[in-house]
């Protein structure tokens, strides 16, 4: 089939063509995870509400007065001295703390302390 050449052959340099580009596709998963952080603040609402009282209290108060009111004095019949503050029982013969002059007590004459 193919002849034989007598001589030498001679190897002329390459003729390189533009390079032919073939793509082979290769598939893999890979997993990213996505954090998305979430904070949840529970708020408790307190509410005071403030109530107001005025207790009111009362008292009472008894102011009490006394007066002492002395009839005059009635005489007393008999002839006896009364021991005191003068010649009859009770507080003498008449208005006051009177009694009959130069009798004891506090009516008639000063006494020693009241200067002569």
């Amino acid at each position: 089939m193919f002849k034989k050449h007598c001589g030498p052959t001679n190897v002329l340099p390459a003729v390189v063509h533009p390079t032919k580009c073939c793509v082979n596709h290769t598939f893999s998963n890979n997993v990213v995870p996505h954090i998305h952080p979430q904070h949840t603040t529970t708020v408790n609402h307190i509410n005071y509400d403030h109530q107001h009282f005025f207790p009111q209290t009362q008292s009472v108060v008894n102011e009490v007065t006394h007066t002492q009111s002395f009839a005059p004095p009635r005489p007393v019949p008999g002839p006896f001295p009364a021991p005191g503050f003068g010649g009859s029982p009770g507080f003498g013969a008449g208005p006051g703390f009177g009694a009959a002059p130069g009798a004891p007590g506090f009516g008639g004459a000063p006494g020693p302390s009241f200067g002569r």
